[in-house]
C-alpha cells in the first residue's frame, strides 16, 4: 500500500517527458497518443495540456469526455494510469495560464491562435504499478 499516493505518483509524473492520453473514438474503441508532459498539474486530480483545436483528439473529447492518461517510468518499470474526463478549454485565461515562450512553433498566431486550445484532465480514479504489483485508488 502506498503511504502517500499523491506524493509518490506526483514524483513519478514530474520526472517523465512523455504522457500518454487516451480518448474514445466514435466506434467505441480507445485511441492513445503520446504527448508532451502536462504544462501544469494540481495534485494528481487536474492536469493541463496544450494541443491543436483541429486535432482528432479534440473532436473525440467533445463527443465523449471519458479519458485516461498514463505515465511510465521505464527505468524502474513502474507507471500510473488515471481515469477521468477531459475538457476542451478555449477561454483566454486557460490559454494564457499554460502558454510558454516558443509555443509559436506550434501555434504561429500566438496565444490567440484559433488552432491552440487547452485540454484539462480531471482524474476520478487510478491504478499504480510498481514492484510486480498493482494498486487501485480513488482520486479525492
Amino acid at each position: 500500500m502506498m503511504r502517500n499516493p499523491e506524493q509518490t505518483i506526483g514524483n513519478l509524473i514530474d520526472k517523465q517527458n512523455v504522457a500518454f492520453i487516451s480518448s474514445v473514438a466514435g466506434d467505441g474503441f480507445p485511441n492513445t497518443k503520446a504527448m508532451l508532459p502536462p504544462r501544469k498539474r494540481k495534485g494528481i486530480k487536474n492536469f493541463w495540456f496544450t494541443t491543436n483545436t483541429s486535432s482528432m483528439r479534440v473532436t473525440q473529447y467533445r463527443k465523449n469526455p471519458k479519458a485516461c492518461i498514463y505515465f511510465c517510468d521505464k527505468r524502474f518499470f513502474r507507471g500510473v494510469m488515471l481515469k477521468g474526463t477531459m475538457e476542451v478549454l478555449e477561454d483566454a485565461a486557460s490559454r494564457e495560464m499554460i502558454w510558454q515562450e516558443g509555443d509559436t512553433m506550434y501555434y504561429p498566431k500566438g496565444v490567440t491562435d484559433p488552432d491552440y486550445c487547452v485540454l484539462k484532465f480531471t482524474a476520478q480514479s487510478g491504478r499504480y504499478y510498481s514492484n510486480f504489483s498493482s494498486e487501485d485508488f480513488v482520486v479525492e
